[in-house]
Parts: structure tokens; sequence; C-alpha cells
């Protein structure tokens, strides 16, 4: 199925049924009095989160949703049967926008979360509610409340502790490889990663924790340019950021130190928020160079970068420093996992 993560749906709540105009009939009564139910309210639309979907490539088909009309009253204070809720089932982390205000109605960040989005019409009232010591036989009833409708974008971001961010061919795929079991596409050239992808990093029994995977950014992404920028969403709900760099671009012109700082400048320019979270930064590819040349040319860069966070050095094809990578970003995740259960406590 075709990854889509961002679409726009429409979701129409139901109409309340109306107030019923009804008087008591029955032999040797003359004088029954108002029996008239009330209405049933409308149906309310729901977004539901499930990890069962993973995509909202569905929608693309299915863009109207609505809620189910509630019955009329009838007679006999009958009231009317309530409308049915529809429940949309959505992946977990979507977030839901309202298109006409900008407003963000809520997120789904965890299998079973329930968003309202539309409040069905409230019920129209019988002509039994009308009924006083003054007027014994009301010919009154209301209309149900028209069911609220309006123009959603659901957007989806990937839910993941560790993002990876890079240029096109800098080995972001071929780590998540090593290391999970995602098999992103891998190929000699640029942009083979046209999707965001997942994977489940597995340390010793009990212990994991997840990465995401998405396309390289190009400069001139802020303004549109290559595909990156649009899944940069995927990555502002991971805790740390993996910056990583082909120490040798031998495909291109461009060294790795200008490479790095175009990312670190369209970052910016895109989120200042995503631009400041923590970021950790990998000199891949250290296998194209001989083992006494390695450490000269990775300190080139990390000076040229005036870097001052954590270094690792991997090749993430021979699996070099890869292990040390992944116990790091193990402790990290364990650590941001104990503040947050304290910080709740």
């Amino acid at each position: 199925m075709r990854f889509v993560d961002e679409v726009n749906i429409r979701v129409e709540a139901g109409d309340g049924g109306g107030g019923c105009v009804s008087f008591r009939r029955e032999k040797y009564i003359p004088l029954g009095g108002p029996d008239g139910g009330d209405g049933g309210d409308g149906g309310d639309v729901y977004l539901v989160a499930t990890n069962q979907i993973n995509t909202l490539a569905d929608f693309r088909f299915h863009s109207v949703h609505r809620g189910q009309r509630g019955e009329n009253g009838r007679g006999r204070n009958c009231t009317g049967k309530s409308g049915d809720d529809c429940n949309i089932r959505v992946p977990v982390g979507t977030s839901a926008i309202d298109i006409v205000t900008g407003e963000t109605i809520g997120d789904l960040v965890e299998e079973g979360d329930i968003l309202l989005v539309a409040k069905g019409g409230f019920h129209g009232l019988g002509n039994t509610r009308f009924k006083s010591s003054t007027n014994r036989a009301p010919r009154k009833a209301t209309e149900g409340t028209l069911g609220e409708s309006r123009e959603v974008k659901l957007e989806l971001r990937l839910i993941a502790d560790i993002g990876l961010l890079g240029k096109p061919n800098a080995g972001k795929s071929s780590l998540i490889r090593k290391v999970s079991s995602a098999r992103p596409k891998v190929a000699d050239y640029p942009f083979t990663t046209l999707q965001p992808n997942l994977g489940v990093v597995r340390v010793g029994t009990a212990r994991s924790f997840t990465m995401a995977d998405i396309p390289g950014i190009v400069e001139g992404a802020a303004q549109g340019v290559g595909l990156g920028l649009q899944f940069l969403k995927h990555l502002t709900r991971t805790s740390l950021l993996l910056h990583l760099v082909d120490i040798n671009p031998i495909e291109t012109e461009e060294g790795p130190v200008t490479g790095a700082k175009t990312i670190i400048s369209e970052l910016e320019e895109w989120s200042t928020a995503l631009a400041e979270k923590p970021r950790w930064l990998v000199l891949n590819k250290i296998d194209t160079f001989l083992a006494d040349q390695v450490e000269m040319h990775c300190l080139k860069i990390i000076e040229e970068l005036d870097w001052n966070g954590r270094v690792f050095r991997i090749s993430a094809i021979r699996g070099d420093g890869i292990d040390e990578l992944v116990y790091a970003l193990m402790a990290f995740v364990e650590a941001q996992n104990n503040k947050e259960t304290l910080l709740s406590g």
C-alpha cells in the first residue's frame, strides 16, 4: 500500500431527531393529555487510534464520514433512538487539524486513544415537555439541532525514539537495516528512500527502542526542494536526532562539512523546535579510508563543524562502531523514560 501521511477529510455529525406533538387517545379518557416523546441525539464522529494500520492511504478514496441522524420522537412518550456514532480508525501518531481555523483538535499518540472531532446534534423536545398547570394541551415541539460539520486535515507523524537525519546517500537506510529488521531500499545512488521507515532496535532482553528514517534533505528543502522537507514532521516526536554524515561523499563535489552545514541550516529554517532537539553526530563510511587515516579525517570534520556534542564513528555496511552507538542510544532512551516517569509521578 502506498504510504500517505497527510490527507483532508470532511466529518459530519448526525442531526438531532425532532420532538413529537401527540396526545394520549384511549377509550373513556377523552382528555388524556400530551404524550409526545423527545427525539434522539445525533451520532458523534470520533477518531480512534490503532496500530493495525500505518498509513492514511484509505482516506484518499473515502473522504466523507458521517454520524447517523437521531430518530424523531413518537407518541406514548416514546423517545427516538439516538444515531450511531461514526468511529474512524487512524494510525497511532495522527494529528487532527481544523482546516478553516488552523486549530489543532488533538493528537492520538497511543493505541486506543479516542478524539471527538464532530459533536452530534441535541435532540428535539416533545410536547410532553411543555405541559404545565396553565397549558395542559401544548401543541409545541422543537426540532433537533444540527450536528457539527468541519473540514479536517489528518497528519500522521511517526512516533519514534530516535530520528535519522542526513543528506541523500549518507547511509541512513543502511544503518536502520543493520540495527533493526526494517528493510528500506539501499543502493549506490541518492534518493533511494522515498518514504519514512520505522525500525525497532532490540538490545538484549526486554530492551528496545524505535528508529525513524526519512528521505535525505538537500539545499533549499525549506522552500520545498526534494522530499525530505515534507517528511521532517516525522522527526518532531523523536527524543534524539542522529545526524549522519558521509565522511567521503565521492558521488558529489560537496564535502562532508558543507553538506552537514546545509542540513543544519535547513533544519533551523524549517523548525526552531526541531533544530533545538538533542542531536548526535555520526560520521559514517569510515571503511572508505585506511585505518590510520580515519581519525585524522574525522577530527578535521569535527573541528570545521565546531561540533561540541557527542560523536560516533561508524561503518553502517561493515558494522564498525555500531554496537557502541546502539548501547549509547539505549542508555539515552532509558534515561529519558526514567525522567518522564519521575515528572509524571
